[in-house]
């Protein structure tokens, strides 16, 4: 099992390809950088979790660097990233991130 993201840019009704998605863990009070990888043209990151790294229970946060999509679109958006943090509760399930993104707002959810 793992972890997986996409962004959908809903102003634009499409992907949201190209945009560095990072992935990290919370050990005692510090954050772990885990992996970095970035949207395909399908604005998906189908294995954030690295291949050689085992899905464990604990708080993870995801931060999309956003700034550099619409900088690239020739846009100015109000966030220049956004981070979701979320608990793994049950190692033995994937976990899919979802962000749903317009240059002033996004949403977030778990996906399947």
């Amino acid at each position: 099992m793992g972890i997986s993201t996409h962004i959908l840019d809903t102003a634009l009704g499409r992907p949201a390809a190209g945009v560095t998605v990072s992935l990290e863990q919370l050990k005692g009070e510090v954050w772990t950088a885990l992996n970095e990888v970035s949207t395909d043209v399908d604005g998906r990151c189908k294995y954030l979790l690295p291949e050689d790294a085992k899905l464990e229970t604990g708080t993870y946060r995801v931060h999309f660097a956003t700034a550099g999509y619409y900088k690239a679109l020739g846009l100015q958006g109000l966030y220049p990233y956004v981070e979701v943090v979320f608990e793994i509760l049950d190692h033995t399930q994937h976990y899919h991130v979802p962000l749903l993104l317009t240059a002033n707002g996004y949403t977030t959810y778990r996906g399947s």
